[in-house]
């Protein structure tokens, strides 16, 4: 309820990894965001700090995530903030960590051009336990029979 979501635009960092998990497909890839700020003593467009983040994308997003994303790649993304930190072996401080749980990615199109495909609706597998469809249709009213004449049967 109380979650943190949040638009980043920046750039492909590292090749998408894609895993085929028990629960549904998986992809990450790490997501440069680097502010830009116009100084007015050069009168140029300087670079900022680089924030790094781990976006991970499930089911039919990291199907899709592995078939488009390629790395230096603009990408608009939005989704779930999660900042992990932990205490590793042999370090003094804690690391951490910035993730997004994507719920939506696309190409940034102010820097470029995208030619889009939907993607192929993945099959829906067989129930053990099938049922015939029901007949729905009425049937068509009976024709009534021509009046025929009674056949005539000569007895000797």
């Amino acid at each position: 309820m109380n979650e943190t979501v949040l638009c980043v635009v920046g750039n492909v960092a590292t090749r998408p990894v894609y895993r085929e998990l028990p629960n549904g497909p998986s992809a990450r890839f790490r997501l440069a965001v680097t502010a830009r700020y116009w100084d007015r003593e050069k009168n140029v467009w300087t670079d900022g700090h680089t924030n790094f983040f781990t976006v991970w994308a499930n089911r039919q997003l990291a199907v899709n995530v592995a078939a488009s994303v390629e790395v230096g790649q603009p990408l608009v993304v939005q989704g779930r903030l999660k900042v992990r930190t932990e205490m590793r072996e042999g370090q003094q401080q804690a690391w951490a960590s910035a993730d997004i749980d994507a719920v939506t990615i696309g190409h940034d199109l102010t820097r470029g051009t995208a030619a889009f495909r939907r993607s192929a609706k993945p099959e829906t597998p067989h129930r053990a336990e099938t049922r015939p469809e029901p007949q729905w249709e009425t049937p068509p009213p009976a024709e009534p029979e021509a009046q025929q004449e009674p056949e005539t049967v000569l007895v000797t």
